[in-house]
This record gives structure tokens, sequence and C-alpha cells, in this order.
């Protein structure tokens, strides 16, 4: 049976007062006078309310004594892990050149402060980005317009087709698959002058002007922010080795290579576009949001085509055909951006002079207590949750010290005291005459818990002490945790910032997570004694996963010795590997079927990665989503409403086959039980893997549904199927996701019905073509 904290006395005010009244008459005879607006009785009422604040206080020693046990094993609190996000820089209204930003510039969100992580330049253009996307749905009289218009472009070699587009902005509102939403499999960044620098120029004034600024901007750094897609995503842990990104695809960057006089040749088959490739350096922008850096060539090399008929603009390989002509006159260069041919890339923002951030606020020179010599000194930072590794302990020896030494040191933060060197070193007696004494270990340490802030030191055996009238001055980072996810336009610009110079994130920030509290760190003690923080059983896999902080867990499932690139086979085919199918518990674009995304596997990944292992292969997955249409027949009671008991069976159905169990239910990691204890009944998970889907279970569903007298008829098919079945199978990490659902009275309509048709697009080979607006 569980252990119940005793209560020292679990008397309340008004125990106290009739038992002070009581004992009146045995010690007190004289008094007869019991009423309210006695004095006497004003005065026991008075100390029993305080004797039960006593009471109430010491209610509380087997509390206090619990949590001092707690401390006392050593299992600190979860600290809390500052937001991440992009940022993107531009000199609006400051000098006409390249400004470096360093690392650990500031920028806000209101009062929360974020700082940049790496260094950057800050080009003095604008960067536009755009891509071509089809146009699906013209008319096949302005097909056969273009055609026409287009013929010369269209003649072998060139190609056999026309494929139109249309010059689309990247906004970071609606993301963009290279692969199957753009006509060339490419997005295109303009590097445009500044409004002011340009403003009323025109002819060879403007061109003057954007001369000078190719001569301000070549042989510069260019900075570029991408922020992807992070869907279907999968992690793979290596025996040994760091986390696999799942082969992301390479960006390459080209720049026009334009002739020195800016003219193409005359013959029509030579007019076409040449690129010089330029190398692109930095983070797999394409897996993970971040940045890439590309250098720009000398100012030769930054030109454009002076001699372009209007019907070669953005036509084939030429960059896009920018329909605002204020625009398209401040054009500096083009950048295009492109994958290779089959890879993924899904594109959600880019954009330029952008830098990685993280929520973090510093503070310097921090004064603590002076040391006192004694052991086992604690000093408590003013701040906190504090980033562990951004503690920087400075402590210098009063001048009365006798030490010859340097009286400032640098002492290092540690894991454990018990591992630090003694004060004094002294000569290990174990060891036999004339044998070498192993090297003294670092004995200038202190052990940090961030959680709380706290700096302890060592008593002189372990660890050396403060010493007595030394000044102790740490320098430190502190996050706001869950605070620091602030929405896209949240980050308005810093006090560090250039004059003219405006920031903003283009994307929400993310990663951001508050401090584990002393309840939820008490639930954990008990499996964190029986795993130890390693991942060693599947019970150790599931407890651990479910504690990574910054994400929020739906589903955790455990499959051992199984690897889901030799599927299709059976939990045991692979010895040494173990597969964690993970779901998060919301995803705004399938809140149907969640997926985990790659910020999301990379926070898990970097959890447990330190915590396995290292012989162990160790695969995170998201679920596969099967398709499944269910066409339900069903008989309703007279006095039932028929909408009503229509959407009950239809979200009763949804329920069944959710991934994820309902809100209100618990989906966490099974409780601890004895060894060769009996397996519990399962807690609501969701869908199991490996369980078909079978219509008379389905039935059963629909048929517990009140107001529901009979269930005619289910028909159930997956995606691939033409006719109803039984049950539709579920293999590896196999869930199942409605994609369709009638319910009817009476007869069930038929699948072909449900279903629907979809008609086929089919593409050649093609040249873009540019589509012109109309216009009034």
């Amino acid at each position: 049976m569980p252990l119940t904290i005793p209560a020292i006395d679990d008397r309340r005010y008004q125990d106290l007062r009739d038992e002070g009244l009581a004992r009146i008459r045995v010690h007190n005879p004289e008094w007869t006078n019991f009423n309210r607006s006695d004095p006497g009785v004003t005065l026991v009422e008075v100390f029993a309310f305080l004797t039960e604040s006593l009471l109430y206080r010491a209610n509380q020693i087997p509390e206090r004594n619990r949590r001092k046990f707690l401390a006392l094993l050593g299992i600190p609190l979860a600290s809390a892990s500052g937001a991440r996000g992009i940022v993107a820089f531009a000199n609006e209204r400051g000098p006409l050149e390249t400004v470096m930003l360093p690392a650990g510039t500031e920028v806000m969100a209101g009062r929360i402060p974020f700082r940049v992580e790496q260094g950057l330049d800050v080009l003095p253009v604008e960067g536009r980005v755009f891509y071509k996307r089809e146009v699906t749905n013209a008319p096949a009289a302005m097909r056969a317009y273009y055609d026409q218009l287009y013929a010369s472009f269209l003649a072998p070699p060139l190609a056999p087709a026309a494929r139109l587009y249309e010059s689309v902005p990247l906004t970071g509102a609606d993301g963009v698959d290279l692969a199957r939403d753009t006509v060339d499999g490419a997005f295109w960044m303009a590097l445009v002058a500044r409004r002011a620098d340009v403003a009323g120029l025109a002819g060879d004034e403007l061109a003057a002007v954007l001369d000078e600024i190719r001569e301000r901007i070549a042989a510069k750094t260019l900075t570029l922010g991408m922020v992807p897609w992070l869907t279907s995503a999968t992690r793979q842990l290596v025996p040994g080795g760091a986390a696999d990104p799942g082969g992301a695809a390479q960006l390459a960057c080209h720049i026009p290579l334009v002739p020195p006089d800016g003219v193409l040749p005359a013959a029509a088959a030579e007019r076409v576009p040449r690129w010089r490739p330029l190398a692109v350096v930095g983070e797999e922008v394409l897996a993970r949001p971040g940045t890439v850096q590309v250098t720009l060539p000398e100012k030769a090399g930054l030109g454009l085509w002076a001699d372009l008929d209007p019907l070669e603009a953005g036509v084939g390989d030429f960059p896009p055909a920018i329909e605002d002509t204020n625009l398209e006159s401040r054009v500096v260069t083009w950048l295009r951006f492109s994958v290779a041919a089959g890879a993924e890339a899904r594109l959600l923002w880019a954009g330029l002079n952008a830098a990685t951030v993280t929520q973090r606020a510093r503070v310097a020179a921090e004064r603590l207590p002076e040391g006192t010599g004694a052991p086992d000194q604690v000093a408590r930072l003013g701040r906190r949750p504090v980033l562990p590794d951004s503690v920087r302990l400075f402590v210098t020896r009063s001048t009365e010290s006798p030490v010859t030494e340097s009286p400032t040191e640098e002492w290092v933060a540690v894991d454990d005291l018990a591992n630090a060197g003694a004060e004094v070193p002294v000569a290990d007696s174990r060891l036999p005459p004339g044998a070498p004494q192993p090297a003294p270990r670092e004995s200038r340490v202190f052990a940090l818990d961030a959680e709380a802030g706290e700096l302890r030191f060592g008593d002189g055996a372990r660890g050396a002490r403060p010493p007595l009238g030394a000044t102790l001055v740490v320098d430190y980072e502190y996050s706001e945790g869950r605070e620091g996810n602030v929405n896209a336009g949240a980050i308005k610009g810093g006090p560090s910032l250039p004059a003219g110079f405006t920031a903003t994130n283009p994307v929400r920030t993310w990663g951001g997570a508050d401090a584990e509290t002393v309840e939820e760190g008490e639930k954990q003690v008990q499996r964190w004694l029986q795993h130890r923080d390693r991942l060693v059983t599947a019970e150790d896999f599931a407890t651990i996963a479910w504690r990574t902080p910054g994400v929020e867990m739906g589903r955790v499932e455990v499959i051992p010795a199984w690897s889901p690139a030799l599927s299709p086979s059976e939990p045991g085919a692979a010895p040494g590997a173990v597969t964690l199918m993970l779901i998060p518990r919301r995803d705004p674009e399938q809140p149907d079927a969640p997926r985990p995304d790659r910020l999301f596997l990379d926070a898990v990944c970097a959890w447990l990665d330190p915590r396995r292992l290292v012989t162990t292969e160790l695969f995170l997955w998201g679920p596969t989503y099967k398709k499944v249409w269910i066409s339900v027949g069903i008989d309703v009671a007279a006095e039932r409403s028929i909408a009503e008991t229509r959407q009950a069976v239809e979200q009763a159905l949804r329920a069944t086959l959710a991934p994820l169990p309902a809100a209100d239910a618990d989906p966490g990691p099974r409780p601890l039980l004895p060894v060769f204890a009996p397996e519990p009944s399962p807690q609501p998970r969701g869908w199991p893997l490996r369980k078909p889907v079978v219509a008379l279970e389905l039935v059963a569903a629909v048929a517990r549904v009140p107001g529901v007298t009979a269930v005619r008829e289910l028909l159930l098919a997956g995606d691939d199927d033409t006719t109803s079945r039984p049950s539709v199978d579920m293999q590896g990490l196999e869930l199942p996701r409605i994609a369709g659902v009638m319910v009817s009275v009476g007869p069930a309509m038929s699948l072909a019905d449900l279903r629907g048709t979809t008609p086929g697009t089919g593409r050649t080979g093609f040249v873009p073509v540019p589509v012109v607006p109309e216009e009034c």
C-alpha cells in the first residue's frame, strides 16, 4: 500500500477553540460568561488562531524532510531552455556601406531579449525572393497565343513546349515545394537598391548609383536565412556516432555570368543565360531553420544583361519577370538557389541579412557573498533559471591572504564535487614507496544547480573552499523559458543596433520551455532511481523521451530490436537497434494525424543522445498514416436527432482510430512495476501499432453510440482498394487515418461515390514563359 505522509496534528481552529472553552470549567470555575463579547473568550479565540497557524507549519515538516531527502539524492530539476529563432536585419536608412554586426548583438521582443549567435555582414540592399509558379488554369486560347508568341523559343534545340508561369514573392505566409510548386526547381533572390538611394533617379544617374552599390557589396559575404517546411522528418543515432539528419539536400547558388559589355550574342540559339556557381557555406537549411553564407564576386561579376528583348525577359533560365517596373529598375543583380533534381526541398521563408538568435539575457560581474572559508559554502545567483554552459566564476583573494599566486582565479564547473581534488594535495598512502603519484585533480571547482541558480563549493577534501574574505564575481546568462516563444514580428529592434537599422523575426520562435517544478520533479524520482538517466530498457526509453524539454509529447512507442529500414520485419530482427515512434501533441497542419517535424525530432535527438548506450542504434521516426475509407448505414431512434446522432457516430469512429488519446486522457508512460509483476491493462494511447482495422470492431463502436438502434452496413476500404474488405492491415509504423467517412441513415453510401474522382496531369519537356497579367 502507498505510504501516507502523517500529520503531526490535524486539529483546526474550531477544535482548538472548543477545547479551550471546555477547560475553563476545570481550571477556572468562577468564570461563567462564555459569550463572544467576553474579553477572555476573545483571547481564547486569538490563541486558537495562532495555534492553528503553528500546527500548519509543523505539519509541513514531513514534506520539507521528504524534499530534503530528495535533494540529498542529487537529482536536479530540469532547467529552462531558451527559445531560438531567425531574425532578419535591414539597413533601411543607414549609410550606404556594409556593416558587420558581431555575435551577441541584442534584439528585443518587448521586454524579452534575444542574442545573435553568429556575426554577419548587413549589406545595404534589399533582398526580394520570388519563385516561378506554374499557371495551371490558363484557357486553351491563352496557351495557343503564347505558343505563337514564343514560337522561336519552342523550336529545337531549346524545348518542344511552353509552360506558363507567374512570378510570386515568397512572403512566409504560404510555403513552396521547389519540386512541385515551381517550374524550374529554384527560388530567386533579387538584390535591390534601397528606395532612398534611387528616389527620383533615372537613366544614367540611376545606373551610376547601381554601379556604386555593386562596388560597395563586391566581395562581401551575403547571409541568407531559410526556414524549411519541417515535416516528414526522421532521425537516426548510429552506434558511437552523431545524429544523422536524414540525407538533407544541398543548396546550390548561382549568379549571372554576364559578358563584360552586358551584350548577348546575336544568334538566337546562343542568347541563353550562363550562370556562375558560388560556394554555399553554413548549416543544412533545407533540414532545419538556419543561415548560409555566400561570398559575392567582384564588381565585374555583379552585372546584368543590357540588351534583353522584351520577349526574352523571364523566359527559360532568365530570372523571373517582375511586373513592378519601379522594383525592376532597382535590381542590382540576381541569385538563383536550387537543389538537385528529385531532392525534397520545401521552403517556408527565405531572406537576406538573417541570423539565428537565442533567447537569453546576460548578467555581467554579479557580486556574490564573500568567501567564508567554511566547508560546503553555497551562493545563490540573482536571476534564474541559469543556462548551464554560460557560468564563469572569478575568485579574488583578499589583500591579507599570504598566498603569492595571482589574486584572481577562474573556477570551473563540475558535475559532481565528489570527483574534485583536495584543496591541499597529499600523497596517496595506499601506494608503495617510490611508486609514481597520480596527477592531482583540479580543486578550484564548483557545482551548479541551473534550475535553482545555486553554486555549491567543496569541503576542502573534495573541492576547494572559497578563502575567507575572497571576492566572488560571476558572469552568467539566464532564460525566460516558455515566454521566449513569441509570434512572428514580435522582435522589433535592439538597443545596440546602428542608427537606421531594423530587425524582425519573419517566423515564430521555438524551443523555449520552463524549468521543471518541484512537483513534476518528485514524480520522476522513482523512475530516475530505476533508469539512472540511462537508456537501457524499453521503459527507460519511454520515460526519458517523455521528459524531453521544449516539446509537447503526445505519444511514445518503443520497439526494441527493430529497424524501420528493414521493414517489413518483426521486432527482434535487428539486435542492437531501438525504434521510437514519436507523435507530438499538436500539429496545426494535420490536427487529426499529427507528425513530428525536424525541430521536434532534433530536440528529442539532442536529449536522448548523451543518455543512450554507445552500442545502441536509435531510430526516431514519426508514424506512417495509411488512409482508410468508411461508409456506414444506421437506423436512428425516433426520439433522437438524426443530425446529432450522425455527428456522434462520426466522432466515435474518429476517436476509435485516432493516433492520440482524448485530450482529457493521460497518455504518459505506464507506472513502474515491481519485478515479475503482472502487466496492467493498457492506458489509452491511441490506435495500437500493427493492429489491423477490422470492420466488425468499427461496427461495435458505432452500435455503442446513443441513439443508434441498428447498424445496417459498414463498408471499409484502404486507399488502394476498389471494394469493401473485412479488414485493413497495418504494418511497421503505420497508423490509420480516415480519408473519408460518410454516415447515412438507411443503406450505406457506396465507396465509389464516397471517393469521387481526381483527374491526373502529365508533364513533358518545356520552356518557362512568363504570363503578363491583364490590366483594365
